[in-house]
């Protein structure tokens, strides 16, 4: 299977500490992989450093989607080229609407002269919020402006589901979910899984996985991956923990503190 997605020794620092130390992660068309391991190993910083986030700095490497070095675009062309971030924090937005924002995305994505009609894009909006059981009423709500934290998370899939990318990051989706809207969440996700598009899934927890069936599992410590497995690793993690990990590879400290 050819590679959509590829991060070849990825070195990212935030205020000259680095964090990511030397990062490589192949992910094939179609695929799902998820990452998981302790608090302060360099998870986010990964998402925020592919997605162009100022305040990381990446020293080193390449992030290439279809063979194009996304660190050479600005974070509005990395959008534009099918790159996703469900946001761990999703930002309020005053003044802009649910519906302004996502029509204006669609919009710039598909080119001026080729832009989605009103009636259009509003059945399509309505008929994904239906998929995700959001009050259609969200539609015309400022930006995550008072929403819960589940709202936001299904907020954030339904942004997926609307802009249609190559490459999905979901940032620790499941965090503040209770069973029945990680259901949800999960379902939506499914329903985007094809060969044209592949995941990368961030989670401290087995369960989302128990929803969304991963392809790979990689354990990541010192801001680097330094286990993969299939499904069963991330079993294995949830029954033992992380300790086992560290005693076989002999990590002391699995934080971005210790090389």
């Amino acid at each position: 299977m050819s590679s959509l997605f590829e991060i070849r020794g990825l070195r990212s620092a935030i205020e000259g500490k680095e964090i990511l130390k030397g990062l490589d992660l192949k992910i094939g068309g179609g695929q799902v992989h998820a990452i998981m391991g302790p608090n302060g190993t360099g998870k986010s910083t990964l998402a925020s450093s592919i997605m162009g986030h100022p305040k990381y700095e990446v020293t080193d490497g390449e992030v290439l989607l279809e063979g194009e070095d996304v660190l050479e675009m600005g974070v509005d062309e990395r959008a534009l080229n099918g790159l996703f971030l469900a946001m761990q924090y999703p930002s309020e937005i005053t003044g802009v609407t649910n519906a302004d924002f996502l029509r204006s995305a669609i919009n710039a994505r598909r080119g001026e002269g080729n832009e989605i009609s009103l009636i259009k894009f509003v059945r399509l909006m309505e008929g994904k919020m239906k998929e995700l059981e959001m009050n259609p009423e969200f539609m015309h709500r400022y930006l995550n402006e008072g929403f819960s934290g589940g709202e936001k998370k299904r907020n954030e899939i339904l942004q997926m589901m609307m802009l249609d990318p190559k490459l999905v990051i979901l940032d620790e989706i499941d965090s503040g979910l209770d069973i029945d809207a990680l259901k949800i969440v999960a379902a939506g996700v499914n329903a985007m899984r094809s060969e044209e598009r592949s995941f990368l899934i961030i989670t401290h927890y087995q369960r989302l996985l128990n929803y969304i069936k991963p392809d790979f599992v990689h354990v990541m410590m010192q801001g680097r991956i330094v286990k993969s497995g299939g499904p069963e690793l991330a079993e294995r993690l949830e029954a033992e923990g992380y300790d086992w990990v560290k005693e076989e590879l002999g990590i002391v400290d699995e934080t971005v503190g210790q090389a």
